[in-house]
């Protein structure tokens, strides 16, 4: 069955993707005169996806670059010293 990408590629918006192993992972982006398609595989682990109701979900620059770097995405409750 044929996926469909709900939102403009063209947007600016960058489309983050993995595969159902989460060791590899696939950006798609536009520059303005084309489109970007950025690939990562981890040679070792996977890659911590942030859990969400929603078939898709936002993420902020520090966010992404720590999911793109293998670093842990997902908020957890007490993780801070009082």
């Amino acid at each position: 069955m044929p996926q469909v990408l709900a939102q403009d590629p063209l947007s600016g918006h960058w489309f983050v993707f993995t595969n159902r192993r989460r060791n590899r992972l696939k950006i798609l982006c536009w520059d303005g005169s084309g489109l970007w398609v950025l690939a990562k595989r981890l040679e070792r682990g996977r890659f911590s996806w942030p859990v969400s109701e929603q078939s898709s979900t936002s993420l902020r620059p520090e966010e992404l670059t720590a999911l793109v770097c293998g670093l842990e995405v997902r908020a957890k409750a007490n993780w801070y010293r009082r």
